[in-house]
């Protein structure tokens, strides 16, 4: 048995974390995992904590689930892994075909990859490729929106948007053109109360549409998340946004590439936002749930065109010069589809919409504590937004981290959240109970009142 404080020693001496500061994080105490059940995990003290962020936006049906731990394990006892290039093997195929099976029908081919900055990474290449093998290479720019985020590597925050994540690696990355991030754009149309209604939209996208009508000869794709820019803080798309998106591009010859990384697989009380919102993507990525956040795994789906413009002789070089060493795990893939058939066997989808219906009714609750500016959601995730000034939406200071500072004393009350700067972010299981989610509602509203 290790000893717990030399545990809290070597992680602050040896592990550096992700998006943490770490002189920070070294100055603090911090929640080391040992195990979870179901909604929960429990540190190293035996503390038991709520998953308030679906373990970063990937856990679908709650922890140490049998059948998911069973997929893990009969494949385990079979072999762990072999390479795909070249080669092949049983659970790649079967997940291959189920994701064609229930994603938008236009998509007929499958790409793997470990995460979803890997998923847009390709999707990325394939788009460019593409327009390339079939003779049209001036179309080689790419369209994205501000406030976006689909990853870190560097092809996927070259299509991203947020300064404090992107700005220090802008001499690294390929310039693309940007479209204002739509809800904040609504709100300067049309106010905070009517951000969201279609006829926002109609303003929305006449500026959109002459931006692409000038430019479509050079544009190769279209980049946008589906429905809601997650990391921005939760901003939704206004109604209608994403089909009047899709219009543009099949009007003008651009490839539509949506990023589903944060809300495919439930999030949003559909298998797919593009199932919620009407559309076809041309490319699409996945991540994050598609194991029910077990073992690190994505998928790029195309339409069989594209896929065919890379089908050719070996002389002519068309192939897709991509791939990772652990591209079609079949460990990950067979949780995969394990993860898939809990959705109908455990109606994971009835339990999303009737907590969405709840989450709906008790967030204008927070519009009513002094230090919330704004409330949002898209399915089962929502962002409270924390201001230093109701009225005029003046933010806290970013060095306060106050959000944070909300986050630790979540931990008192049994929740473990983790904020998007000052947006405190519900983003729970898609398992979690009405009673579960009640108290996480009450434990935020309590929380921002005493700090």
């Amino acid at each position: 048995m290790i000893d717990k404080k030399l545990l809290e020693k070597w992680d602050k001496e040896y592990f550096w974390h992700p998006f943490t500061q770490m002189k920070v994080y070294a100055e603090e105490d911090n929640v080391i995992v040992e195990r979870g059940e179901g909604n929960y995990i429990y540190d190293i003290y035996g503390n038991k904590y709520l998953d308030g962020v679906a373990s970063l936006w990937c856990n679908v049906h709650g922890h140490n689930h049998p059948k998911l731990n069973k997929a893990i394990i009969d494949q385990l006892n079979k072999i762990a892994h072999f390479t795909t290039l070249g080669a092949s093997n049983i659970p790649a195929i079967l997940l291959a075909k189920k994701l064609v099976e229930i994603t938008p029908s236009k998509l007929e081919k499958v790409f793997y990859s470990e995460d979803g900055s890997e998923a847009m990474e390709i999707a990325i290449k394939i788009a460019y490729h593409y327009w390339h093998n079939i003779g049209e290479k001036e179309k080689t720019k790419f369209v994205t929106l501000n406030e976006a985020y689909h990853g870190d590597t560097l092809g996927s925050v070259s299509v991203g948007g947020i300064n404090i994540f992107h700005e220090k690696y802008k001499p690294l990355l390929f310039d693309v053109y940007k479209l204002p991030s739509p809800y904040l754009k609504a709100i300067q149309i049309a106010g905070r109360e009517k951000a969201l209604e279609e006829e926002t939209t109609k303003k929305l996208i006449e500026e959109v549409e002459e931006f692409i009508f000038q430019n479509h000869q050079r544009i190769a794709g279209f980049v946008v998340e589906g429905g809601v820019q997650g990391a921005a803080g939760i901003l939704p798309f206004p109604k209608g946004y994403l089909k009047e998106i899709r219009r543009i591009c099949t009007e003008y010859n651009i490839l539509l590439i949506v990023d589903e990384v944060a809300v495919g697989f439930g999030r949003t009380g559909y298998m797919f936002a593009s199932e919620k919102e009407g559309i076809e993507p041309d490319i699409l990525a996945l991540g994050k749930g598609i194991t029910g956040g077990y073992l690190p795994l994505a998928a790029t789906l195309t339409t069989k065109e594209i896929f065919d413009a890379f089908w050719g002789e070996f002389g002519e070089a068309k192939h897709f010069y991509h791939g990772h060493t652990y591209t079609g795990n079949p460990l990950a893939c067979n949780v995969a589809l394990a993860n898939i058939e809990l959705f109908d066997e455990e109606k994971r989808l009835k339990n999303v919409k009737e907590r969405i219906k709840q989450l709906e009714s008790r967030l204008p609750e927070f519009l009513q504590l002094k230090y919330v500016g704004d409330v949002r959601n898209y399915g089962l995730m929502a962002g409270v937004e924390l201001v230093k000034d109701k009225k005029t939406k003046e933010p806290f200071p970013y060095g306060e981290r106050t959000g944070f500072k909300v986050a630790k004393n979540m931990l008192k009350r049994g929740i473990w959240v983790r904020p998007l700067g000052d947006v405190m972010v519900i983003m729970p299981p898609l398992s979690i109970t009405a009673e579960e989610l009640d108290y996480f509602i009450d434990s935020l509203k309590d929380s921002i009142n005493e700090i």
